[in-house]
């Protein structure tokens, strides 16, 4: 059983520090094509992507960009983002989490679901159990700890309302930088 779970760790390891840091996006979507559930067309992802928990928990939608150095975690549940997503450098996603009323520090998760036309900004930290709403933004530096509505703008720690988007929100995102 050691072997299997070195072996394992190895193979995590190797897909994390060598293959998602390759500066050839195409090379790095043949690999996230056989991991995620769902990648779709016109998606970019950057370089330094860490991916965590079981094949197919994840899907991403089309035109989304995820920058450089973000965590999407699906060992708690499902993460699905969908489309013109926008999420910044940085960011962590998470579907599981440690409950702090445990007293043998087991951990808790949730689904977190990210609808289309967000824009997360950098270094965004979601918990599990969250749902962000159709166009909604989410500040530089915040904890979203709770549901988003649709086309809030939220920031802080936690996260609260801050303002409302007016846009009518007819972008579609096409991101392609030569070495990311």
């Amino acid at each position: 059983m050691e072997v299997k779970a070195w072996f394992l760790g190895l193979t995590k390891y190797v897909f994390r520090e060598l293959i998602m840091n390759l500066p050839s996006y195409k090379v790095r979507l043949f690999f996230l094509k056989r991991i995620l559930k769902n990648i779709g067309t016109n998606t970019f992802i950057a370089m330094g992507l860490d991916l965590l928990g079981r094949n197919g928990s994840i899907s991403i939608g089309n035109n989304t960009i995820i920058n450089k150095k973000v965590t999407l975690d699906g060992r708690g549940g499902e993460l699905i983002i969908g489309n013109n997503v926008d999420i910044g450098q940085d960011s962590n996603i998470w579907t599981i989490e440690h409950d702090p009323n445990d007293d043998y520090h087991q951990v808790k998760g949730g689904s977190v679901i990210i609808e289309d036309y967000v824009w997360i900004a950098t270094r965004v930290t979601i918990l599990p159990g969250v749902k962000i709403g159709w166009g909604a933004v989410v500040a530089a530096g915040s904890v979203v700890t709770k549901n988003v509505e649709a086309m809030a703008i939220v920031g802080g720690v936690p996260a609260k309302v801050i303002g409302q988007r007016k846009s009518k929100l007819k972008y579609t995102l096409n991101y392609r930088p030569w070495f990311l």
